[in-house]
């Protein structure tokens, strides 16, 4: 199949892939800049910002985390257009309250009366930093901001920004001062990736250029604007998926939940985010449409954080069987 017929079968019209590609590219050689021999992770990041969702980072410290978040954040958050792009960055610890997130009632006394001091919530991106450090407790502030792009505070509820992007970071969960995430607020995450080391040759040329490294960061410059990333978005919404793609999702998800090693499978929810990333994914890859091999390239770190297992040992292997099962039989098809 060509792109062209691609192209032809979503009627809606296919979205301007030059100019997308374009910006998605300007966008990483800026964070490149900083972040050395993790363009897949970078892409990545980037395409759960297209989909509309949220994505968790996990590493040990010092893999540059952190850093990948802040230099995403710092490309997009500025003043370019009519709208700006407003970065807030929370640093989780033990003792965090949820209206440290959320934000609080004070009392104003010019005017005798109580009003509402907004959180950090409030923002367009937001870099939750070793999110895994706070409690429970602080987590269940996250639930309502992530999934409906809205805060409740008493009897009031006020919407987020059009454009609302968690950035998570969190340690392994063996790490002493960790708690566990809990699974409703995993299931937020479009997304989780391990970010891992670079190789020998990128370590050794960070080793060599972290000086120059650290300016960059400190003079990162703006290259999309809030109306860029909107418009984004919405050209992700019209990425042609084939039926068949559509049901090879669909015999993944359901995979999940009959696989022996596999105690909970995957929800409803998490197919649908499946297929927003699918979306993203293509349009940050340059083209219209999706592939088969797209569906092999993010479904791990789509499900993985979704699901439960039985033997922890053997839950990458659990889920890649299922993925590639599938991918082999929409090969086999001949779609593209």
């Amino acid at each position: 199949m060509t792109e062209n017929f691609a192209e032809e079968q979503y009627s809606g019209g296919a979205p301007n892939t030059q100019d997308a590609a374009a910006a998605i590219q300007g966008l990483i050689n800026q964070v490149e800049k900083v972040i050395r021999g993790k363009k897949d992770k970078i892409e990545l990041v980037i395409t759960c910002m297209l989909a509309g969702g949220h994505i968790l980072m996990e590493d040990n410290p010092g893999t540059g985390k952190t850093v990948l978040a802040r230099t995403i954040a710092q490309c997009i958050s500025g003043e370019r257009g009519e709208e700006h792009v407003i970065f807030k960055r929370i640093q989780f610890t033990p003792d965090l309250l949820p209206m440290d997130l959320i934000g609080t009632h004070i009392f104003d006394d010019r005017n005798k009366e109580f009003v509402f001091k907004k959180g950090p919530l409030f923002c367009n991106v937001l870099l939750a930093d070793e999110i895994n450090r706070a409690s429970p407790k602080v987590q269940s502030a996250l639930l309502e901001a992530m999934a409906e792009q809205q805060i409740t505070v008493g009897d009031t509820t006020l919407k987020l920004e059009k454009l609302f992007f968690t950035i998570a970071t969190q340690n392994p969960i063996e790490m002493e001062g960790t708690y566990p995430l809990p699974a409703a607020q995993l299931d937020r995450f479009f997304m989780k990736i391990i970010f891992g080391y670079v190789d020998e040759a990128t370590e050794l040329n960070i080793y060599r250029e972290y000086v120059n490294i650290a300016e960059n960061l400190v003079k990162m410059e703006q290259v999309l604007s809030m109306q860029d990333l909107l418009q984004l978005q919405e050209q992700a919404t019209q990425v042609y998926v084939h039926d068949e793609i559509v049901k090879g999702v669909s015999n993944i998800v359901r995979g999940t939940r009959e696989h022996q090693d596999i105690v909970l499978g995957a929800s409803t929810r998490s197919g649908i985010a499946f297929l927003r990333c699918l979306r993203a994914y293509a349009l940050v890859k340059g083209r219209t449409f999706v592939i088969e091999d797209d569906v092999k390239d993010i479904g791990y770190a789509v499900l993985d954080h979704r699901l439960m297992y039985r033997n922890k040992d053997g839950r990458e292997r659990a889920l890649n069987s299922i993925v590639q099962k599938e991918a082999e039989r929409l090969a086999r098809l001949k779609l593209y």
